[in-house]
């Protein structure tokens, strides 16, 4: 009890710690990831490597249209039966769940398998794929029936069994893929798609069954008790609609104005590489920030700016040193984790960072919207948002090339933080901390010393300065840091006291 009541009053060795951990899993399969995703470069190249991006673009739109928000809002009602001690309620809760992502499933492979030609239509301009979308629709079902046993497992602080489960995914990712685009090619595509759906379900519910044992014996009544638990997660299902609904427009248009996949390909790369790198950081914060949101009450507004603040500090500080050394490594990186065919990408992507310094900022800002129950805001400003980006990427494409659709990207952000910014500066009475201006300040600073760097050709001048600032940018975050938490204090009392029992 000790211990906890150390780590809640200091909030920043809170906010540290659980990036730190739930950082550390999407690390490791982070590289576990970069391996993969080099030996499907090779095996596929750019070309292929589109293709699967329009296919998992378009089953994930399909997915998020159809699964009701269940994986996200039954986190919510799971936590609180458990918090309060009920095994019981928490088990029946169990039931409906699974009875809504039951229905979800057969919902979404429906869909999937009747609008297969209309998303045939939208997103390739040749050839008929209807085959390869009903082909996929059991895809869409599974991992239907995946969140809802993860929202089962979060909501019961199983965070150990998600890690494992993660880590396992990945993986399996890996061990399956690779043989099938090695024998298939790009015919491999959507087996393996399939295949990756059905191993992350079996790997969820091998640990959420053994919690919560599957019952086949039903109860009156079940449908109606998820109706509360699908209205809440009604925003959030628009807001994933809206955003997979403007990636599948936004590559779509890469392939038909380019009339080439490599496009897409080399887009999607860059992009993923970008969201993937800077996801080690923001894994933590749908896990343990947004459920310490929600509890602030309502009328408590110093709460509130302090919780997001201090969020945003930890993220800023922690992710600021990562990406300022992606942006001058990329030259090597790319090839090592692709191919040299992707090298196109680079400069693209080198601006594309910036959209995640800066999102380092809004994303704790805009789950205030969400943890106050204000879902029409919400479902506005995500609208507002999917839309401005792809406008900016049709824009930025068509003047600028794949350069200009990583211009558009980090511009479609600073948008996003003056609309997010504003409607909670009013509505909720939002007020960013000096602290965030400042650190925000140095940190982008430095970021834009390091891709002014990037354009001097040579060398010894560009890897001696671009290093310097990495180090500049990572020494100002670890002196921060280690002003306003505990942790270095505390590291260090348990590596004495184990040294002291082995001596």
């Amino acid at each position: 009890m000790e211990a906890l009541s150390e780590e809640r009053a200091d909030s920043y060795s809170h906010v540290l710690k659980y990036t730190g951990i739930f950082g550390g899993v999407q690390g490791l399969n982070l590289l576990v990831g970069l391996v993969r995703n080099k030996l499907v470069a090779l095996l596929l190249g750019p070309n292929g490597m589109g293709l699967a991006s329009l296919f998992n673009t378009t089953v994930s739109f399909v997915s998020q249209a159809t699964n009701f928000g269940i994986s996200f809002s039954a986190v919510k009602h799971v936590s609180e039966l458990f918090d309060q001690g009920d095994a019981a309620a928490v088990a029946h809760f169990v039931k409906v769940v699974r009875l809504w992502s039951l229905l979800t499933a057969l919902l979404g492979m429906i869909v999937c398998a009747v609008a297969g030609p209309v998303l045939s239509n939208l997103t390739f301009a040749w050839g008929d794929h209807t085959l390869h979308f009903i082909l996929l629709a059991p895809a869409v079902g599974l991992m239907a029936i995946t969140g809802g046993e993860t929202a089962i497992l979060k909501g019961a602080r199983q965070l150990r069994s998600l890690a494992v489960i993660q880590i396992y995914t990945v993986v399996a990712a890996l061990v399956v893929s690779i043989p099938l685009y090695y024998f298939f090619g790009q015919t491999g595509i959507v087996p393996v798609i399939v295949l990756m759906a059905l191993t992350a379900m079996l790997l969820t519910i091998r640990h959420s069954y053994r919690l919560y044992p599957l019952q086949l014996k039903g109860e009156q009544g079940l449908l109606g008790e998820g109706v509360a638990m699908v209205r809440l997660g009604v925003a959030f299902v628009m807001a994933g609609v809206l955003g997979s609904g403007a990636e599948m427009v936004i590559r779509s248009y890469l392939n038909v104005s380019s009339g080439d996949l490599d496009v897409v390909g080399l887009y999607n790369a860059g992009f993923m590489l970008c969201v993937t790198y800077a996801g080690m950081v923001f894994s933590a914060m749908e896990t343990d920030y947004f459920p310490r949101l929600s509890a602030v009450p309502r009328e408590d507004v110093a709460a509130q700016n302090l919780t997001v603040n201090r969020q945003i500090e930890v993220s800023l500080l922690i992710l600021s040193p990562l990406l300022a050394l992606l942006i001058v490594a990329l030259p090597v990186l790319v090839p090592l984790l692709f191919s040299v065919k992707f090298l196109p990408m680079v400069s693209m992507a080198q601006v594309a960072v910036f959209s995640m310094y800066i999102k380092a900022v809004s994303l704790p800002v805009s789950y205030i919207t969400l943890a106050k129950g204000d879902s029409v805001g919400y479902m506005v400003m995500e609208c507002i948002y999917d839309v401005v980006l792809v406008l900016l990427v049709m824009i930025g494409y068509s003047h600028w090339g794949l350069f200009g659709t990583g211009v558009a990207l980090s511009l479609s952000y600073l948008f996003d933080i003056l609309i997010v910014g504003g409607y909670t500066y009013v509505r909720f009475h939002y007020r960013v901390s000096s602290q965030v201006v400042q650190y925000a300040a140095i940190q982008l600073s430095l970021g834009l010393a390091v891709y002014i760097v990037t354009l001097i050709d040579h060398p010894l001048i560009y890897w001696s300065l671009g290093l310097l600032i990495c180090t500049a940018s990572m020494l100002v975050s670890i002196n921060i840091l280690h002003q306003k938490t505990s942790l270095w204090a505390s590291l260090t009392k348990k590596l004495k006291n184990r040294f002291c029992r082995h001596a």
